[in-house]
């Protein structure tokens, strides 16, 4: 259930950040908290990448054994930082995940969920179609594999927002429109009946896309069926909060876009976009 808010602030959300337990990024949920406050951006979540039982992609997040040390230091952003601190997870979408997933799911009071897909087949032989960078394949096997997993991650009904959409792009894997289209609209179709949301996410800026994930007209079709927005900034560093969301808001606003969701306890209320940065 949703319902408009008339009062929004100067900055949307930031609602994707991660920290030190992940071993690939720095600082505290408290450090992103108190560097939300100095850039201007009202609220955030921390979205750490959720341990697995499998070990599936072990090596860029927490140990299974460390997400109590992970709610604590959220629970401690929470109780001293000076914007509100919502719990979440990036959880990545693989074939067989919900297994496990949605058991830890209802085990934790989460505020919202991100999903990724980040792998095409982590437990594959690097000869195979293992990542979203695999050289020597067609792209558009990549992209027409991503997406098909993409909407397979929004059947699953276990999460709230798909993160980085047209992550594929990061690593080169130029398609034609035409292709995209073909490709995502599915997905897009398959997001938008599970009711969840996209984020703008401002880290492709800083990747050799030069441009947030999703693409333009990725954000224009979400926008015709109706899809949800957040923003995320995907920061690995407490200064990269609310990063390149000027950019964002006029992306989504060219886009089609008037408002984005804020999440409290996986349910979201609308929100219009700030008028101006």
């Amino acid at each position: 259930m949703s319902r408009t808010n008339e009062n929004p602030a100067a900055l949307p959300p930031d609602y994707h950040t991660h920290n030190t337990l992940c071993k690939h990024a720095e600082g505290l949920p408290l450090d992103y908290a108190e560097s939300a406050a100095h850039n201007g951006v009202p609220q955030i979540a921390s979205t750490d990448h959720c341990p697995t039982d499998d070990r599936y992609g072990q090596e860029h997040r927490m140990e299974l054994e460390q997400f109590p040390l992970y709610l604590e230091r959220v629970r401690t952003a929470q109780q001293d930082g000076p914007v509100p601190v919502l719990l979440g997870i990036e959880a990545d979408y693989y074939r067989r995940c919900e297994r496990f997933l949605d058991r830890h799911i209802e085990r934790n009071n989460f505020d919202l969920i991100l999903g990724s897909v980040h792998f095409l087949n982590y437990w594959g032989k690097p000869s195979e179609l293992r990542t979203l960078g695999s050289k020597d394949v067609d792209p558009e096997i990549i992209w027409q594999r991503y997406f098909e997993l993409i909407g397979e991650l929004a059947d699953t009904r276990l999460y709230n927002i798909v993160a980085h959409l047209d992550l594929p792009k990061r690593f080169g894997n130029p398609i034609a429109i035409e292709r995209l289209r073909e490709y995502a609209l599915p997905a897009l179709d398959r997001i938008a009946n599970a009711g969840m949301a996209i984020e703008i996410n401002t880290s492709g800026l800083n990747h050799n896309p030069r441009e947030c994930y999703p693409s333009l007209p990725l954000l224009q079709w979400a926008c015709e069926r109706g899809i949800g927005l957040t923003f995320g900034s995907d920061s690995h560093h407490p200064s990269r909060v609310g990063d390149g969301f000027d950019v964002a808001l006029q992306l989504a606003r060219e886009a089609g876009f008037q408002t984005s969701r804020h999440y409290r306890q996986r349910s979201f209320t609308e929100v219009p976009l700030p008028k101006g940065t």
